[in-house]
């Protein structure tokens, strides 16, 4: 059954590959290893830290995008919602604060730049005004500081399904229909950053991106994680762009339709783990793509990088650029006015249950 999933994981990039057979030997080694540290955990020969909120993790099995920001900020407006103060915590990948506590907002003001946070804790951050979004290696550490300081009482860990020295009581695992188990194999010899028996540590299974056209095989691998564990619940997610998309142009930051946006000829681009989930979204929605960039994960971008953008863009014919909302807060201040660049919001839509199988969780009766 493995087998059969990896052929629908979607293509890997060359390089991968090849590193990923020369390291294949060495994989069952490091998936022993982390099956031995979880060990250790689970019988408390290493500390877990308990805090006295609930606390909420967010996380994978894989290596790379399978929408967690996304979940985090459709979870953090859930609870706020039922008159929740949550905060989130993040290691701040990417960010240059490295201290043991980095407040990238508080109640009241965004402090730290995409630069300084990390691009997702940032963008959190701005989606989220009044939320407090922390980073440092050490959760327990900036989840004590939210609770006394700030007065939240509930944690979101950001990408924490490993992050085991913080005692959660409800763990998310995410899975993207665009990747599933990939070629099943941990690291180096593949993409799991841990053995598929770490999946026991879960509460409940998540599988975004359910909407792409390309998986009639989404059923499948619902039924094959229900065949592992049974009494664990698996929710469905779909990715929804929303009809207003953000603009900057003529020294101004305004708005514009999603059907005015698409009377405009457009060059897409963005530094996100699945480029090419951005792309069919904008092809989908009835975007007119005259060329499309794709960069790698948490770019950082340069003058030169913005230059080279504009000039292919208007060698294409386009007469805007068009990005992701995580690209945004890298480019906000670097970003020239002259030439219109839109940012299409998308976020995520779940059923009832999901909700409720949450809330349930984490608020009293």
């Amino acid at each position: 059954m493995l087998n059969a999933f990896r052929a629908m994981a979607g293509k890997t990039d060359t390089r991968l590959e090849r590193l990923f057979f020369f390291g294949r030997p060495l994989a069952p080694l490091y998936g022993f290893l982390m099956a031995y540290r979880s060990n250790l955990y689970r019988q408390g020969i290493c500390k877990q830290h308990k805090l006295d909120v609930p606390v909420i993790s967010v996380g994978n099995l894989l290596f790379g995008g399978t929408g967690k920001t996304p979940l985090v900020h459709y979870i953090a407006k859930l609870l706020l919602q039922h008159s929740r103060k949550p905060a989130i915590l993040s290691r701040g990948y990417k960010g240059s604060a490295t201290t043991a506590i980095n407040v990238v907002s508080n109640t009241t003001d965004i402090l730290l730049d995409a630069a300084e946070a990390g691009d997702e804790p940032r963008l959190l951050a701005e989606k989220l005004p009044g939320t407090p979004v922390i980073t440092g290696k050490k959760r327990f550490t900036t989840g004590r500081f939210a609770i006394d300081t700030l007065g939240v009482d509930t944690l979101i860990l950001d990408d924490g399904f490993q992050h085991l020295a913080l005692k959660r009581d409800l763990d998310l695992v995410l899975f993207s229909t665009q990747k599933l188990l990939g070629n099943g194999r941990v690291l180096p010899g593949g993409e799991l950053r841990e053995p598929l028996s770490a999946l026991k540590r879960a509460h409940a299974f998540i599988i975004t991106g359910t909407d792409a056209p390309r998986n009639g095989n989404v059923q499948e691998f619902i039924s094959f994680l229900g065949s592992l564990y049974p009494e664990k619940p698996i929710f469905t997610g779909t990715y929804q762009p929303e009809n207003i998309l953000a603009r900057i142009y003529n020294g101004k930051n305004d708005t514009i339709t999603h059907a005015d946006a698409c009377k405009i000829a457009l060059y897409g681009f963005c530094g996100i783990a699945r480029p090419e989930s951005f792309k069919k979204t904008l092809e989908i929605t009835g975007m007119k793509l005259t060329g499309f960039q794709a960069f790698e994960d948490h770019h950082v971008y340069s003058a030169d990088n913005i230059q080279s953008l504009l000039h292919n863009a208007k060698k294409s014919g386009a007469d805007g650029l068009v990005t992701t909302e995580k690209d945004l807060v890298k480019l906000r201040n670097i970003y020239p006015f002259e030439f219109p660049l839109l940012v299409l919001p998308v976020h995520l839509r779940f059923g009832e249950d999901f909700d409720r199988f949450l809330i349930n969780h984490i608020v009293p009766a």
